[in-house]
């Protein structure tokens, strides 16, 4: 019988797939979500979704916006569906399914939702399986492509769509506090970053235009 991976097995795949190094600000990101996949894949529990593809590509595209060189940004996702034993086309595709959805309005929704059969994928909001901070992501993202602004008043909005979905709401709204606030966290530390870079690169500029000093003593006579 084969042993189970473990995240150490997973981290290493991650790094032998990916070599180059990654900015430090994104380095906890990336392996914190290595982790978090790992643990919820091994799970018996777990069962493989839109909502659930729609959660691990929004939160990666959030959270490395406007990682540079771009080529590393693509190549670290493809890295992280390697070492979880995923396909990256499949996630990117079953994200992109979601998009069917949008303008709708919530009340559309809520009667699609209510109907004997939903259309996929919003069948995958009665989900089944072991729940993860993931689902509540791809749930924020799909909310956040409809009609009327419905995560404006986001609690609101889940207390509406409690009855007639199977997620746990009440996790879900604590799981999305965290989320947007270390995201807000992450957007900080961006804008940080940027603004260092750009003083590094004007005083270096400065330097460059800038005169060189001349030692005057060296030209007093003996």
């Amino acid at each position: 019988m084969q042993n189970p991976r473990t995240v150490s097995d997973t981290k290493r795949a991650f790094y032998a797939a990916h070599r180059r190094p990654i900015h430090s600000i994104y380095r906890r990101f990336i392996e914190e979500l290595l982790v978090e996949i790992h643990l919820l894949r091994v799970n018996i529990e777990f069962r493989y979704s839109p909502l659930f593809a729609l959660g691990v590509v929004t939160a990666f595209d959030q959270f490395m916006e406007g990682y540079r060189p771009a080529d590393d940004r693509a190549n670290i996702f493809h890295a992280l569906c390697v070492a979880e034993e995923m396909d990256p086309q499949q996630l990117r595709e079953d994200a992109a399914r979601w998009q069917q959805y949008q303008g709708c309005s919530l009340s559309q929704i809520l009667e699609e939702l209510g109907s004997d059969n939903p259309s996929a994928p919003l069948h995958s909001l009665n989900h089944e399986g072991k729940y993860s901070r993931l689902h509540a992501v791809g749930l924020y993202a799909f909310l956040q492509q409809l009609a009327g602004n419905v995560t404006a008043n986001l609690n609101e909005t889940l207390d509406q769509l409690a009855p007639l979905v199977k997620l746990p709401i009440e996790k879900v709204k604590r799981d999305l506090e965290l989320y947007r606030s270390n995201l807000d966290k992450m957007n900080q530390a961006r804008s940080l970053m940027k603004e260092l870079v750009e003083q590094e690169r004007k005083r270096r500029a400065q330097q460059a235009a800038s005169p060189p000093v001349v030692d005057a003593s060296s030209d007093a006579p003996a």
